[in-house]
């Protein structure tokens, strides 16, 4: 039997109602158990605390990923680019995988537990491991997601069109109920073709790409950086941090090997590759995560015990926002009122008052274009067509937030 036969077999999503599984290689890697762990990771983490309907899985952002994969390969076949059925099956099983290294409630996992890895990292490895497990059969997807490929294949996987950020838009912005982030994926894949090698955008979809642009920026602000989402993702961020000291000190709270593992050794990007690390990685999920904490809210280390506690309560850190950094004069005083409210050293209130930053920018032209091709067959940035104002759209919106317990005086 061949290798690469189609399998006949649909998904049901409720975005863009039945995805067609076309390959064997595709339904393979759908079955493999790192795969099949993007069902118990949330898409969107901490967000379904301010919008109750986010609890999509990255395993549904990955089938979408595919499916819209599948329908650009398509347009650009029918427009006479030239895509053969082995670098479509390549390309659709990147979509598949290109989230394959997220762990438990994403990015608080990566400022956590391991050290300088990100989810990118994580995912080139494993994607190398499942392709020795399954005789080299993903070498081409692996080329493709590495951009070592046709441009504009690559670019459907990570670029400002990418087919990846085409899902999750709409996706995340059917389950939050936040209609600003609809956008017309369909319209723009149509509208996609392919000059030089590389990927463009026809100048009749112009206008579905200035809502595209607006869309993303909108949904950063009020989804993805939402202030309280920020809350919640810092104290559970906190309560990790606690969970690895303690252990740390030889007083380990429970948790399960796999999650144990993280707490007793320094796990970073030279390392991470290893059999032991790989193995209790892909054991992790939002489930062990969140049953530590309820087991935490008794633990006998108070600070441990009140950031579990609140957090399962949704007593979330209070938060506050500021276009520049808040002077240290502020973050001493409320060091020192958390110690004397809680009851606890001024070190330790440490993990309750916190500071960063959080920044955006939805268009960047020197990083990373968005192609227009004209009628004539000349090929311009958006920015020179567009009558929105990209330069705004291109700057880094910066936004310093200030944490602390509820109940204290400011």
């Amino acid at each position: 039997m061949n290798k690469w036969y189609t399998t006949g077999k649909y998904v049901n999503d409720p975005v863009y109602g039945f995805i067609t599984i076309e390959y064997q290689l595709l339904l393979d890697v759908i079955n493999h158990p790192w795969m099949q762990r993007l069902r118990r990771i949330r898409q969107l983490g901490m967000t379904n605390l301010v919008y109750p309907g986010a609890q999509h899985t990255r395993f549904q952002h990955s089938l979408g990923a595919m499916h819209l994969m599948q329908q650009a390969i398509t347009t650009l076949q029918d427009k006479g680019v030239l895509v053969t059925e082995s670098e479509q099956r390549a390309a659709m099983a990147a979509m598949l995988l290109h989230d394959i290294g997220h762990g438990p409630f994403s990015h608080v996992l990566e400022r956590s537990i391991v050290n300088g890895v990100s989810h990118e990292d994580i995912s080139k490895i494993l994607m190398d491991r499942m392709n020795q497990q399954m005789g080299g059969r993903l070498q081409q997807t692996i080329d493709i997601f590495e951009g070592n490929c046709k441009p504009f294949l690559h670019q459907l996987i990570s670029s400002q069109l990418d087919t990846d950020r085409l899902d999750y838009l709409r996706r995340d912005s059917f389950f939050t109920g936040v209609n600003e982030g609809t956008i017309g994926a369909d319209r723009i894949i149509k509208m996609l073709d392919v000059e030089n090698d590389q990927l463009v955008a026809e100048a009749k979809g112009i206008f579905s790409l200035e809502k595209f642009l607006i869309a993303r920026r909108l949904m950063y602000w009020q989804v993805y950086l939402h202030k309280t989402v920020i809350a919640a993702e810092r104290m559970l961020t906190q309560i990790l941090r606690r969970a690895k000291n303690l252990t740390r000190q030889g007083r380990a709270p429970f948790a399960p090997p796999h999650l144990l593992y993280f707490f007793e050794n320094e796990v970073n990007k030279e390392n991470f590759d290893e059999y032991e690390t790989i193995r209790n990685f892909t054991l992790l999920d939002d489930s062990d995560i969140m049953s530590c904490i309820k087991v935490w809210t008794m633990s006998e280390d108070k600070v441990l015990a009140t950031l579990a506690t609140w957090f399962s309560n949704r007593h979330l850190f209070n938060i506050e926002e500021s276009d520049k950094r808040f002077p240290d004069s502020r973050i001493d005083d409320l060091l020192k009122k958390t110690a004397e409210k809680l009851g606890i050293s001024e070190h330790d209130s440490q993990y309750f008052v916190l500071t960063g930053h959080v920044a955006s920018n939805t268009y960047n032209s020197m990083r990373d274009k968005i192609n227009i091709k004209l009628s004539n067959g000349e090929v311009c940035d958006i920015s020179e067509l567009s009558e929105l104002n990209l330069d705004i759209l291109g700057q880094k919106d910066t936004r310093w937030y200030l944490c602390y317990p509820r109940g204290l005086r400011k």
